[in-house]
């Protein structure tokens, strides 16, 4: 089965300007440079416009429970750890409900790929504020502006235990590069996508990211973890978005340590029967 066809052939239904088509571009090239076919990947998908994505990309997937994208993901992770597993969901699916999977699947560093689609809102709900939202900001949620701080999903990551930080722009060609290095990394991967709402958020849109976006020099050192900490304030304490790999460290995966995962899949290993259990002492 050929990667080119990592589209189902339906036609996106996202709004027009919307920087899902972006990412959905984005990482289908990420998956024709490693030579992935739609049957080599397992992809968990949140709820929102990003789970939309789910109707266009040709993949073993499921469409998870609001908040749960990640923990299902983890399941596929630990029933075949030979694939690569890709979660997508949007800011508030992640940072919001599904928050605290976020903080434990960090801590364990599974190797899984979340990409967030982060756009301030809850845009297939028509446009509540989400986590990520700045102080501030207006919506029907909040037609006085949101009192809350927006969460710092970077520096979450970081100070959680994930081993690979990355952010980047859903209309930037050149995203898919971390998409791919994020999916080729053993480990937790956070690649946060910010990306313009056409719709609902009329104040994060395209200009404001040309004027609040910057890429990181060459020399950034992605090994250093205070550095990467204080790159990742950057949106709260200056709303400047660095942008590219902040953070890529080695550290043992959750799965790697699980010494009944050390010569086979869990899905490949002998189902016994309760008198074969038995006999075994295993229960």
């Amino acid at each position: 089965m050929s990667s080119e066809l990592s589209f189902t052939g339906y036609r996106p239904t996202w709004c027009p300007g919307c920087g899902n088509y972006g990412i959905l571009v984005a990482l289908q090239k990420a998956l024709k440079a490693m030579h992935l076919t739609p049957s080599d990947l397992f992809v968990s998908f949140g709820i929102g416009c990003s789970g939309n994505m789910n109707d266009f990309l040709n993949a073993y997937a499921m469409h998870s429970l609001h908040g749960r994208a990640i923990p299902n993901a983890i399941g596929m992770k630990l029933s075949q750890h030979d694939k690569p597993v890709v979660v997508i969901a949007g800011d508030g699916d992640t940072y919001g409900e599904g928050g605290n999977h976020f903080v434990h699947a960090c801590r364990g560093n599974h190797d899984i790929t979340v990409i967030v689609h982060d756009n301030g809102v809850y845009g297939l709900t028509t446009g509540q504020v989400s986590p990520r939202a700045n102080k501030g900001d207006k919506s029907k949620s909040t037609p006085s502006g949101t009192l809350d701080m927006p969460l710092s999903p970077l520096a979450l990551a970081l100070t959680q235990g994930a081993t690979f930080v990355a952010q980047a722009y859903a209309m930037d060609p050149n995203a898919y590069e971390i998409i791919q290095k994020g999916m080729e990394h053993k480990g937790f991967s956070l690649i946060n996508m910010l990306q313009a709402c056409a719709t609902f958020n009329k104040m994060h849109t395209p200009a404001y990211y040309k004027e609040h976006t910057y890429p990181l020099q060459e020399e950034y050192n992605p090994t250093d973890f205070n550095q990467a900490i204080q790159k990742a304030m950057e949106p709260v304490v200056e709303e400047k978005f660095p942008l590219g790999i902040l953070y890529d460290i080695q550290k043992p995966t959750y799965h790697e340590q699980l010494p009944q995962l050390h010569h086979t899949t869990l899905i490949s290993r002998k189902r016994y029967t309760d008198s074969e259990l038995l006999a075994k002492d295993f229960i």
